[in-house]
């Protein structure tokens, strides 16, 4: 992709926009960076005009900026079904940060997306790797993959995170071992059908050959059909089935090819769930060719990640869990089933149109209370009295659910927040809500 001299239309002032438009600039490009906010309410703003980047903020670009434009990058957080994201498309190329930042790659990528445990995944095979090759971590994991990919040589490797969001626009990337780790029902307010969902995750695969690899959940029925649909070498993980290739998981021990690998007990992070994770980390792994003794020290040292089923404090016997990053029900399905102890769940947040008859159904003896929060919270209640489920109580904020936990929780259980809903009607985003939440906790404490 050439982009030099060309006129390039950002959307979106947050992370993956500034990344992009410093890529841009860097590359020689005529870079315009747009946000419907005004300006009053973003931040180093005059950081970015200082870098030449010209800026458009307050509202969305009308038809005369976008026929100015030879390409427009959107942002992750952008619905595709915008009026003039659909204008532009009938003129111009529109694709995403990460088809961007693609272009200009010379390393090799490994992707990484599912519903749920994408992060944790992401962040044990960046462990793995950094001790075999020069490896960087990026994408929906925080640090845009625009940021470094011009520092990366041809024999590093990059292991990307990634959302529908910023797999929806699509075009020519292509990893080289790519990973679906689950499919279950979220952001349906963004993707309106679950066809449209699974097609957008499918974006990770579209452009792999039978030289490249996909690591499938073969207990996903979802993820199972994948292999059908795609040319790369598939290998399959599994926590109910024994596989003669590929990874699983039995009796606490997770064995590839049918010999054994590690034990349960020897990692530091609870739940099936997070054996998946670790079994499609090893999987990847060993494609790209990382020794065994090499793989088993960093699984061993490996910690839970940040705001995924983290310890935070035990106060008073009770034991604080913060699983911020669970935006839906599936996340907090797991997390729930994580927890071996009578467990106080947070629960709620912004609207995403979730099926929470699912979660409802799992509030069995091991909740001793729900505590309901956020914009959805009225909802949540109606479900549950649909559902004939009275255990729960509503607070107005997250602090004052924590107070309550903490009046009300007994020494011996614990305290879990896992909203299966996204942040924006009380946060910034998932880690501003966990921040928050372990600074409370703390508070308690002190």
């Amino acid at each position: 992709m050439d982009v030099k001299d060309k006129n390039v239309l950002v959307c979106g002032f947050a992370r993956s926009g500034i990344s992009a438009s410093l890529l841009l600039k860097k590359l020689g490009a005529n870079v315009t960076l747009q946000d419907f906010k005004q300006r009053q309410n973003l931040d180093n703003v005059e950081d970015i005009e200082k870098q030449g980047i010209s800026l458009y903020f307050g509202k969305n670009p009308d038809k005369s900026l976008i026929d100015k434009m030879d390409i427009v990058v959107v942002s992750p957080g952008l619905d595709l079904s915008l009026d003039f994201i659909k204008y532009a498309k009938t003129k111009i190329p529109v694709i995403s940060e990460i088809e961007l930042a693609y272009h200009f790659c010379k390393a090799s990528i490994v992707a990484i997306t599912g519903t749920n445990g994408k992060t944790t995944t992401t962040s044990l095979t960046g462990e793995i790797l950094k001790r075999y090759k020069n490896t960087y971590v990026a994408g929906n994991i925080g640090i845009p993959f625009s940021d470094s990919v011009l520092e990366a040589k041809n024999e590093d490797i990059y292991v990307l995170e990634l959302s529908s969001f910023q797999l929806e626009s699509i075009q020519d990337f292509k990893p080289k071992i790519s990973c679906m780790l689950n499919i279950t029902e979220d952001h349906l307010n963004r993707h309106k059908t679950m066809e449209n969902y699974i097609q957008a995750k499918e974006n990770i695969f579209k452009n792999q050959t039978d030289n490249d690899f996909i690591i499938l959940n073969y207990d996903d029925k979802a993820c199972y059909k994948m292999k059908d649909k795609t040319k790369a070498k598939f290998l399959f993980f599994s926590t109910e089935k024994e596989l003669e290739q590929g990874t699983y998981l039995k009796d606490g021990i997770i064995y590839v090819n049918k010999k054994e690998f590690i034990k349960e007990e020897n990692l530091n992070i609870l739940g099936s769930h997070n054996m998946q994770n670790v079994m499609a980390s090893i999987l990847i792994s060993l494609c790209l060719n990382v020794p065994e003794d090499i793989i088993k020290k960093a699984l061993a040292e490996f910690k839970a990640v940040e705001h995924r089923i983290e310890y935070v404090e035990t106060i008073s016997g009770v034991d604080y869990y913060n699983d911020s990053k669970g935006t839906n029900t599936d996340a907090t399905i797991k997390a729930v089933e994580s927890m071996k102890k009578p467990t106080y769940l947070i629960l709620g947040g912004y609207e995403k149109n979730a099926d929470f008859r699912p979660l409802i159904k799992k509030f069995d003896k091991n909740i001793e209370k729900v505590v309901f929060i956020g914009q959805v919270k009225e909802r949540l209640v109606d479900e549950c009295k649909k559902m004939g489920y009275h255990n729960y109580v509503q607070e107005d904020s997250l602090e004052e659910a924590v107070t309550y936990c903490y009046k009300n929780a007994k020494e011996g259980s614990c305290v879990l927040l896992s909203p299966a809903c996204a942040s924006f009607d009380m946060f910034k985003d998932y880690e501003d809500r966990g921040n928050k939440f372990k600074e409370y906790v703390r508070k308690l404490k002190e």
